[in-house]
């Protein structure tokens, strides 16, 4: 162990976690189509588990349709059925190789359930910055009982620790708030 704390690797993670929540975010319904809400979904494809993204191209040509392009013919069926399996609410409709995918208009009820999934979305990600706070804290008492650093470094570096858990948590609420605010546009 070092004498000086690893903060690059507090902050590298603190950000994983926020990277994480956006694309959890990504993946939500939002009654507009984008190629992220597909993302999730991986295909029974050559004997292994693939993101669609690896047999297919996605895109969103109207702001309620998504269109999969399939790149092997032999893999539309498998993939139409992924996504009939995936719980996305969605029904798509095969023309050769391209799958077509209505975006269907979420009602009220719904979208304050996709409100919920997104704010313990957000819970899980401030979590995870949290533990990572308590790691470095962890870290820099073991360096002061150690005498690798002093009682006053102690203090300084643990309140860069905790000025990047802020912003952490303040990026987290941000993605949040954004993300309820899409959800509930009409």
């Amino acid at each position: 162990m070092s004498d000086e704390p690893d903060l690059e690797d507090l902050a590298r993670r603190m950000h994983g976690a926020v990277e994480a929540l956006k694309q959890e975010f990504g993946s939500l319904r939002t009654g507009r189509a984008s190629p992220t809400l597909l993302e999730p979904v991986t295909v029974e494809a050559y004997g292994a588990q693939m993101p669609i993204n690896q047999l297919a191209s996605v895109t969103a040509p109207e702001a309620r349709m998504l269109s999969v392009s399939v790149w092997d013919r032999t893999m539309v069926s498998a993939i139409d059925k992924a996504i009939r399996n995936s719980g996305l609410g969605v029904n798509p409709m095969v023309d050769g190789t391209l799958i077509r995918i209505p975006i269907p208009e979420l009602n009220q009820e719904r979208r304050q359930e996709m409100v919920k999934l997104a704010a313990r979305y957000a819970e899980q990600a401030r979590v995870a910055v949290r533990n990572v706070r308590r790691d470095g804290m962890d870290q820099l008492k073991r360096l002061e009982k150690d005498g690798k650093i002093s009682e006053d470094d102690h203090e300084i570096y643990a309140d860069e620790v905790q000025a990047m858990t802020d912003k952490a948590i303040a990026d987290i609420d941000a993605n949040l708030a954004h993300k309820e605010k899409d959800i509930l546009q009409v």
